[in-house]
């Protein structure tokens, strides 16, 4: 068992959506399946780490707790986890374990853990259980999903680029600055590639805006069930980043029990001590995908039709034990319980 020191003055409803991860399913939901695994303990002294209770951007403004925290952390010789919020993480000195969403492989040290999108079971969108398809003569791949070609949509990602980076830099907030990346029009070229391939079979759906630009709650729900259901159809579904370097829709992917095709731009994946993520994944760099076709249907002919349905069953697996927020935190005790590489 860990034992977690924190500042409890920010464990309220105030700061509910600012919590480290964590300390939200310990402190407000009182989750019973986290008790052999985390104590939360009033003697920093006495604790194994001391955990930064509300994300790093927004603690850091509290110049008054984060100074005692931060004394605290050094007086007694602690480990420290931080959690840096948003699309792109902020990177921080080697004094404290990095919890974020993503960030460039190339550029992150073994103290930073990406974290997973923490997304929902996707059969509850379905109403219904898993299952398992069986492998056809084609990869079949699917997508849904905003994506388009064209200058105006290129110069729109270019704006919204540099508005953020403007804020960023403004109002001085802890993330890390980006190169420009304009995944609509590269999820846009890369799929219309794809579609081209003989030996591929596609089941694309093309949004012009996110999330179809849905207006009411009825498009909504329409929308987000063609979503899930087009995922859950296809064994094989395309994955690439957004404005930060990773994707929802990977996590989904595997929640469903089905195969992500990601296109890999440095990206660096949780529990990748842990995890052999090739085995769960068809993954390629972005600089190969003039190979995508070649690739894709040597991995997917390389697979039995029983390796098949195993990959599928293992995929939802791994979601349900490592992937699943509770379960993720469990898999994160144990590395620090038995010291791996931290």
């Amino acid at each position: 068992m860990l034992k977690l020191y924190t500042d409890t003055s920010f464990i309220n409803e105030t700061y509910r959506k600012q919590l480290f991860p964590l300390l939200f399913d310990i402190c407000i939901l009182k989750n019973e399946n986290l008790n052999d695994y985390y104590e939360l303990v009033n003697n920093a002294k006495e604790a194994d780490v001391l955990v930064m209770p509300i994300h790093y951007d927004a603690f850091i403004k509290h110049q008054q707790a984060f100074k005692r925290f931060k004394n605290t952390a050094e007086t007694y010789n602690k480990k420290v986890w931080v959690y840096t919020a948003g699309d792109f993480g902020y990177s921080l000195n080697n004094n404290y374990y990095n919890f974020r969403l993503s960030g460039f492989k190339s550029k992150l040290s073994q103290k930073d853990f990406i974290i997973p999108s923490f997304v929902n079971d996707t059969y509850l969108k379905l109403n219904t259980n898993f299952f398992t398809l069986q492998k056809t003569n084609l990869p079949h791949i699917g997508f849904v999903g905003h994506a388009k070609l064209g200058l105006k949509k290129w110069v729109k990602e270019f704006i919204i680029h540099i508005k953020t980076k403007t804020r960023i830099v403004l109002k001085n907030e802890k993330s890390d600055l980006q190169a420009f990346y304009p995944s609509g029009h590269k999820r846009a070229q890369f799929l219309n590639r794809i579609q081209e391939y003989e030996s591929i079979i596609t089941n694309f759906i093309f949004r012009n805006q996110y999330r179809a630009g849905i207006k009411t709650e009825a498009q909504k729900q329409q929308t987000t069930r063609e979503f899930y259901e087009n995922m859950s159809q296809n064994p094989y579904t395309f994955c690439i980043r957004g404005a930060g370097n990773f994707s929802v829709r990977f996590y989904e992917t595997l929640a469903m029990g089905r195969i992500p095709v990601l296109i890999d731009t440095d990206c660096k994946l949780p529990l990748e001590q842990n995890i052999d993520w090739n085995k769960h994944a068809f993954i390629i760099n972005e600089s190969d995908m003039n190979s995508f076709e070649n690739q894709l249907t040597k991995f997917h002919e390389e697979l039995s039709e029983l390796d098949f349905i195993k990959l599928q069953e293992n995929n939802r697996k791994l979601w349900e034990t490592k992937l699943e927020r509770v379960a993720y935190f469990k898999a994160i005790h144990n590395i620090f319980v038995n010291n791996e590489s931290v």
